[in-house]
């Protein structure tokens, strides 16, 4: 039965009377072997902010919440420099604790705990139960850490533990003997002989007196990479996995801040974790910086990434001072103009410390991190989805013109603004064709039919003007987690970005992380708790299409198609390999014949991997098939200068072909 251009199939099931039709939509992609254009190999990105618990607590592998004492009211939640530490007393014990700041470890580092001991008992400390709970497994290793000093005599004794939630069992323990009058780390490596996700962090003192303690540290050797102060490894390997080809850092509205004094100041995130200057996050909690720069350059490297670091461009975020409640604020400040070569030389120096020499002023400090080679850095971000105003636009122009006198080599992405369409969109780009900008930064959050509607969108920009870098989007589906109906379209989405990939040179999904029960933002591409790692659909779409990429794209053209549907054809030149993507977002099965001109003789059989589902509303749970989640299914298929291929409904369909 044939109607409207649709083909209605019906069957009877052998073993009862069920019956089913299916609707058959058919479509024509044929694809030019003769006609490619290149387009950027770096398409395919991740973009990470400390949002949603992202760093401390998430990605970051420290296990202690609040280590070095520095949480505060002004974060907003009436937080205080003890907030996360309960006092511990043991066997007729006694004692108190408070904070103080005379004579710190490093003025970066203000407060510390002081234990005051009346009456050791068995001992007088603290406890500490991290993130809602430290996770440890059995028999694996954990460096415990401590700067502590005798404040009084006589010198006392220290014991660490890791207990149950309970206290009813000590999984591991180390003994300090004697804390000396001066600040020293002390460390021990603890490996507990139990599997638990919520034990907690006992730390007691045995002797009378007052004791300094700062930056309390328990870190599991099984770091990404085995990385000393390193990332949490199995969510690092799922931003891994994407196989990105440049990491964002470190934000987003993090990075312009909350006020000129909330900025994202990089040369506070490097050197020994207890130098460091944490403060408040722009998202209303703590940020402690033991995830800075030289962490966020190494794992790029170790991924393959290029880094992508973003500063601000002399101006806060517009929406600076917004209550926790959302009220606005006094908007957008902006650098003194008096103040504005030394900040410009802060960026100055970053370069220096990622590419400088390891004898240079900067280039030494990264060397004595551990990288006396330089990281190589080729793209700077100046500025995030900024209010375009004369103020943002004055101190932008000073700032590019300065970086492209001394480094022509780095590659300057602009910003322009929040939205895909509104008037710092225009603004933004009309300061972009005058300084003759490398590259714009566009975000865009919609519908997914927006994404549907605007396949064309980059079709009739000018090649000769700034390059696109997409930094921020996602298809928000009614304020849900990533349904199958955003992903599809998000898909979708990604084929025109092919299509242009000598336009849109880079592309990142956002945000990246969120921690379960502590999310700021939806929907987000992973989702993750203290033990496991939760992948959304949108995830498995950018991981399909990180793995799919090429550096050529094959002229697709698409014919008799009806309702949502996209194609686009890539070639990769390292390999060889022919890559053909197919988005069918009806939720109805569609027929698509694929012609291949130019491709003469037999080919090899090719790598058919499907994403779908019958439900466009189906939300993954991030535990898998068994559970019942959407996820990729590959087999190999026969193919032809021409074949047929059967799309499910809402669905993307990768065919990879080899070259070889």
């Amino acid at each position: 039965m044939k109607y409207s251009g649709m083909t209605v199939i019906a069957a009877v099931s052998l073993f009862g009377f069920s019956m089913y039709s299916e609707a058959v939509a058919k479509a024509t992609v044929e694809v030019d072997y003769d006609h490619g254009k290149a387009i950027s190999p770096l398409l395919m990105g991740v973009f990470y902010e400390d949002l949603s618990y992202a760093a401390d607590g998430g990605l970051y592998a420290e296990l202690i919440e609040n280590r070095s004492f520095d949480y505060s009211a002004a974060e907003g939640r009436g937080w205080n420099a003890l907030s996360f530490w309960n006092l511990e007393t043991r066997g007729g014990g006694d004692g108190q604790m408070i904070s103080d700041s005379a004579d710190p470890i490093h003025p970066n580092n203000p407060l510390y705990l002081v234990l005051g001991i009346r009456n050791p008992g068995e001992g007088v400390g603290v406890i500490n139960h991290g993130y809602g709970g430290i996770p440890l497994k059995a028999g694996e290793a954990y460096d415990f850490s401590v700067f502590a000093r005798q404040l009084s005599s006589p010198a006392s004794p220290l014991t660490v533990l890791l207990e149950t939630k309970d206290g009813s069992e000590v999984l591991a323990q180390a003994e300090f003997p004697a804390i000396t009058s001066s600040w020293k780390k002390y460390t021990a490596e603890l490996s507990p002989n139990k599997t638990v996700d919520d034990a907690r962090l006992v730390l007691l003192a045995h002797g009378k007196g007052r004791i300094g303690i700062d930056m309390v540290s328990l870190f599991p050797r099984n770091t990404f990479n085995n990385r000393p102060n390193g990332l949490r490894a199995g969510l690092a390997q799922a931003i891994a996995d994407i196989k990105p080809r440049f990491m964002r850092f470190p934000g987003g509205c993090l990075v312009h801040g909350d006020g000129i004094d909330n900025m994202y100041n990089w040369k506070n995130s490097i050197g020994p974790v207890e130098q460091r200057k944490g403060q408040r996050n722009i998202w209303r909690y703590h940020q402690s910086l033991g995830l800075g720069y030289f962490e966020y350059f190494q794992f790029c490297e170790d991924i393959g990434a290029e880094p992508l670091p973003v500063v601000p461009a002399g101006v806060s975020c517009q929406n600076s001072g917004a209550s926790v409640s959302g009220a606005w604020g006094q908007g957008q400040q902006c650098v003194a103009m008096a103040d504005m070569p030394a900040f410009i030389q802060d960026i100055l120096d970053l370069i220096e410390w990622a590419n400088g020499p390891a004898d240079s002023e900067w280039g030494a400090k990264r060397a004595a991190a551990g990288h006396p080679e330089p990281f190589g850095l080729n793209y700077l971000g100046v500025g995030n989805e900024d209010a375009i105003t004369p103020g943002f636009e004055e101190r932008f122009e000073m700032i590019y013109k300065v970086l492209k006198e001394k480094h022509p080599e780095i590659t300057i992405v602009g910003t322009v603004g929040p939205a895909p369409d509104d008037d710092d969109y225009r603004k933004g780009w009309d300061v972009a064709r005058r300084l003759k900008v490398d590259m714009v930064d566009e975000h865009c959050y919609r519908s997914p039919q927006w994404f549907w509607d605007n396949l064309n969108r980059w079709d009739a920009y000018d090649r000769d003007a700034s390059k696109v870098y997409l930094g921020e989007w996602a298809a928000h589906d009614q304020g849900k987690k990533s349904t199958l109906r955003a992903a599809i379209a998000e898909a979708a989405y990604w084929t025109a970005m092919e299509r242009n990939g000598d336009v849109v040179s880079m592309a990142s999904y956002a945000p990246l992380l969120a921690r379960n029960g502590n999310t700021h933002w939806t929907p987000d591409l992973i989702f993750f708790s203290n033990t496991e790692v939760f992948p959304t659909i949108s995830y498995q779409v950018q991981k399909l299409l990180g793995n799919n990429g090429g550096d050529i794209y094959l002229s697709t053209a698409c014919s008799d198609v009806e309702g949502r549907f996209s194609a686009s054809t890539v070639r990769d030149r390292s390999s060889g390999d022919t890559i053909i993507k197919l988005v069918n977002g009806e939720s109805d099965f569609r027929s698509v014949q694929v012609k291949l001109n130019g491709q003469i003789g037999i080919l090899p059989p090719a790598l058919k991997t499907v994403l779908s589902g019958a439900n466009p509303d189906a939300v993954n749970s991030g535990r898998g098939a068994a559970a019942g989640d959407i996820v990729p299914v590959s087999e190999k298929i026969r193919v032809a200068s021409s074949f047929d291929v059967r799309l499910e409904p809402n669905s993307l369909t990768i065919i990879r072909i080899s070259g070889k």
